[in-house]
């Protein structure tokens, strides 16, 4: 996993990837330790993923990000199944709430700051 003394850097076959992605799956967990994952929609700005809902405030993602800034942030495909070629970017980070414009137009957001990253797209 590259580790962050500078800002993570994505190729530009990982950015064209994101792109192209609808979904990825964001794991968060409570002050005690208690973990969640949930399959979100999101923006990335080459810097920052951002990720929203219809009812943001209201979910486990929110409230645990509130308690425990520290995420895990997967998005990941299989390009063809036979022959088996799986895609995947992830990343460790931060994350904290701002009010941006994205996906879902303006409101609140997660913002995620990677600080590390693995994975391999082609």
């Amino acid at each position: 996993m590259q580790k962050a003394h500078n800002p993570v850097t994505f190729s530009e076959n990982e950015q064209a990837y994101l792109k192209t992605q609808p979904l990825g799956r964001l794991g968060t967990a409570s002050k005690t330790g208690r973990p969640d994952v949930a399959v979100v929609s999101f923006d990335f700005d080459g810097q920052y993923f951002y990720v929203s809902g219809r009812d943001l405030k209201n979910t486990v993602k929110y409230k645990n990000i509130l308690e425990n800034p520290q995420v895990s942030f997967v998005v990941d495909d299989l390009k063809t199944i036979r022959p088996w070629v799986p895609r995947q970017i992830k990343i460790h980070g931060t994350a904290d709430i701002v009010q941006h414009t994205g996906y879902m137009g303006a409101g609140t957001y997660i913002r995620i700051k990677p600080e590390a990253k693995r994975g391999w797209v082609s």
